[in-house]
């Protein structure tokens, strides 16, 4: 589905991502922690499953998953914690590989995806910005040229050269926020961390990726607040335990996925 542009930006195509829950490496003596002693407890009265050594389980986080962005859309991922939204992300910033399928990508991916992604903490502020920069392929000019501009929006001024392991949480995510969109990268994404960020700020960084949606920035965006999914992203994929549930006009989307919420809200018995 393509609304500004032919070239695909992003292009998922049957992607399968598993994780193992349970597993114990061979040969590695159980620590003796309190969590440690009462696993073992349980495993040899027979209450964990497994053959005394741990159980796995492969846990699929995304089964069969394809969808495309194309140049200059703005697209939302939404659905329930454990749906594979951040996982799909990951994929796409090449954070961690798909267990099959082919993930391809075009030009510079600019992410935000947890608090502390793409930023050192022993390094200042300053050395984040141009360690970031780097890594997105430009030169010290082109960062130096976007510099005062990035500290200004993150209101980091007076802590620019402070090793980042001094930051609060809301700081990380001010600088990691201000470098990702101020460096213009060809794809941005951006998961739940804003919520992380006060009030005010999360406004700012909502009028920002307002204002690079209009000028055409390839944009994919988490929120469990759908309204701001809805205000920035004209087409929305929604996951449902790692199965693409829908894929559409936000509107229409969103719509479905309120209605299945509150479908299993009534099922529980609880309200909506």
């Amino acid at each position: 589905m393509s609304t500004n542009g032919d070239r695909a930006m992003v292009q998922m195509d049957h992607i399968w991502k598993r994780f193992k829950l349970g597993e114990r490496r061979k040969g590695v003596t159980k620590k003796r922690t309190l969590s440690g002693q009462f696993t073992a407890a349980m495993e040899r009265s027979g209450l964990k499953g497994g053959d005394g050594g741990g159980s796995i389980a492969n846990i699929w986080a995304l089964a069969d998953v394809s969808f495309t962005v194309h140049e200059g859309e703005a697209v939302g991922i939404i659905g329930p914690n454990g749906s594979g939204k951040s996982t799909a992300l990951k994929l796409i910033s090449r954070i961690t590989d798909p267990w099959s399928g082919t993930v391809r990508t075009r030009g510079r991916i600019g992410s935000l995806i947890e608090i502390k992604s793409g930023i050192h903490p022993e390094l200042t502020g300053r050395e984040n910005i141009y360690l970031y920069g780097t890594i997105l392929g430009l030169s010290r000019r082109d960062v130096r040229a976007k510099f005062d501009e990035i500290v200004d929006f993150a209101e980091l001024g007076r802590f620019i050269d402070t090793p980042v392991k001094r930051y609060s949480s809301g700081m990380e995510v001010r600088l990691g926020f201000s470098v990702a969109v101020h460096l213009e990268p060809d794809v941005l994404l951006i998961d739940e961390v804003l919520s992380v960020g006060d009030e005010a700020f999360q406004r700012r960084c909502l009028t920002r990726m307002d204002e690079l949606r209009a000028r055409g920035q390839t944009l994919v965006f988490i929120s469990h607040i759908l309204a701001d999914v809805q205000h920035l992203c004209p087409r929305v994929v929604y996951l449902e335990r790692g199965v693409v549930r829908m894929d559409g006009p936000a509107e229409q989307v969103i719509e479905q996925y309120v209605g299945d919420v509150n479908a299993r809200q009534a099922e529980r018995g609880g309200a909506p």
